[in-house]
Formats: structure tokens, C-alpha cells, sequence
């Protein structure tokens, strides 16, 4: 976020985006029971609520438009109704063709960033968190979707696989980095507070939202389907071309590349024991790695 944009109703809307998130981190399958004993339109409508951090921020930032308040209103009202349809055609979970819309529409509106320009500058990232808890209440209270691994009272084991698979990883995207030119190694030595809150700050915001779509939904739901090595492959052939246009105004194929192998990695780590935080933890070290000395 931009500190100039930081304002009261900024600080406001981040709580309220927050909440939804740490709320099925710590308790997912009580909230899900709690849901379901709900009517089906009170479930369909409630994520409706989700319009108030956008009407918060743009009200206050003078920017609001009506179509923008439709679309956060109204999207996650339809994935939750979708999402309901697809738990009734599907009690097995083995994948139904609304999972696929919505995990299409909600990854290329993040990657193509189709609403960033209902946010004030330095205010983005907020749309990309509320469609992170739309995706939550969606595929965890309406969809009951089993084995995700959205969990945030971490383990000895998540640790451990996270780490391991880091180690795994970075002699590779070292040595090929490297000879690809796409990593540039610099000498930093931040202080030690500054590091550490640097990693956690990725391991919230970037680590587990993309892990929570790319393997607690994409590779979950396709193993399904299509077996644990396809799932894994196909699942970081997705994550990598998703860096397509990152660093670059042109196709990436450096970074679509080594964010493809990175993905083998996390999605290692997330199989194991179907746990977010492990994988989150090899991607928020790579990142965190790759930002200070590369």
C-alpha cells in the first residue's frame, strides 16, 4: 500500500477484509456448519456484504461509482450461488465445471487486474484480498471443499516441509537464474527485525493467497480428476503462466519458467500433509530470498 493513501477508511477496510481470512484460518469447519444451517438465500446473499471495504475506500477517497458497487456486491453473490450448485451436482467433490469458472474468473481478474481501477493508487492490493475471502466463503462455506488446508495454527510439519522443499529448490533456480540472467545477485544486509517482518509480510499477502488458489483449489480439485503428478504439473504450468506479465511489458517467458518449477516445489510441500502454511513457507522464502539478495 501507498502510505499517502492510507487513511482511516483504508485502515478500516483492511480489518474488515482481514477478518473473513483469519476467521477460517483458525476455525473453517465451524464456520462452514454454522453456514449451512443457514437458508439458501440468507448463504447466497450474506457475501453480498462484501461491498463495504470498496464503499468505504472510494466514498472517502471521492471515487465511488455505482457500477463498481454492483460488481462487489453482486460477484460474490453469483460464486456463492454457483458454488452452491456445484456442492448439490457434485457431493463427491471430484471437480465441476462451475468450480472452473470461478477459479477462471477470480485468477484473471487478479492477473489482468480487471478492477484495479475501482482503487485509489497504492490501494490495489485491497481488491485483490476481498476476492480472496469471496473465493474463501465460496469454496470453504458453501462448497465444503475438503482437504484445502487453510489453516493457521501452524505445525512442526509444515515447517519442516517447507524447508525441506526450499532446500530442494535453490541450487536449481540459483544455477538457472543465473544462466538465464533473470537473477542478479547483490550484497544487502538488512537488519534483523526489518527481515523478519519483510518475510512474514510475504508470507501473509503474497504466500498463502496464492497458494490457497493454486494448490488448495486448483491442485486439490484436479487431483481429482486427473491423479497427484498430473494435478501438481498442470497446477505449476497455471501458477507459472501466471507471472506472465510480471516485470516485464512483454510475455515473460524468464520468469513463467522458473515460477513453473517454483510451483513443482510448493505444490510438494502443500500434498504432503494438504497444508497451505507448508507450502506458503517455501514461497514466502523464495521471495524472500530472491527480494533481498537477488
Amino acid at each position: 500500500m501507498s502510505w499517502g493513501n492510507v487513511t482511516p477508511a483504508a485502515i478500516a477496510a483492511l480489518a474488515i477484509e482481514l477478518a473473513p481470512a483469519v476467521a477460517f484460518g483458525l476455525g473453517s469447519e465451524p464456520i462452514t456448519r454454522a453456514v449451512q444451517r443457514w437458508s439458501i438465500a440468507s448463504r447466497a446473499a450474506f457475501p453480498a456484504l462484501y461491498v463495504l471495504p470498496y464503499v468505504l475506500v472510494s466514498a472517502s477517497q471521492h471515487i465511488f461509482r455505482w457500477q463498481w458497487f454492483a460488481l462487489y456486491a453482486g460477484l460474490p453473490v453469483l460464486v456463492a450461488w454457483l458454488l452452491g450448485q456445484a456442492a448439490a451436482a457434485d457431493a463427491e467433490q471430484r471437480g465441476n465445471w462451475r468450480d472452473a469458472i470461478i477459479l477462471l474468473l477470480l485468477g484473471l481478474a487478479v492477473d489482468l487486474r480487471w478492477f484495479d481501477s475501482a482503487w485509489p493508487n497504492g490501494l490495489r492490493a485491497l481488491n485483490e484480498l476481498l476476492l480472496v475471502d469471496i473465493g474463501l466463503y465460496g469454496f470453504l462455506a458453501i462448497r465444503g471443499l475438503s482437504e484445502t488446508g487453510f489453516d493457521f495454527h501452524l505445525r512442526w510439519s509444515d515447517w519442516k516441509s517447507g524447508f525441506r522443499e526450499l532446500v530442494f529448490f535453490t541450487p536449481m533456480v540459483l544455477i538457472l537464474g543465473l544462466a538465464l540472467g533473470f537473477i542478479h545477485p547483490h550484497a544487502n544486509l538488512p537488519p534483523v527485525g526489518a527481515a523478519a517482518l519483510r518475510w512474514v509480510g510475504i508470507f501473509c499477502f503474497t504466500a498463502v493467497p496464492e497458494e490457497l488458489f493454486f494448490r488448495a483449489w486448483v491442485q486439490n480439485l484436479l487431483e481429482r480428476r486427473v491423479g497427484r503428478r498430473s494435478a501438481l504439473l498442470i497446477a505449476s504450468v497455471l501458477f507459472g503462466l501466471s507471472h506472465f506479465n510480471k516485470r516485464s511489458a512483454h510475455f515473460n517467458w524468464r520468469y513463467v519458467l522458473l515460477a513453473t518449477i517454483a510451483g513443482i516445489f510448493y505444490g510438494r510441500a502443500w500434498r504432503e500433509g494438504r497444508r497451505v502454511p507448508a507450502s506458503a513457507i517455501t514461497h514466502a522464502s523464495v521471495d524472500w530470498i530472491w527480494g533481498l539478495w537477488f
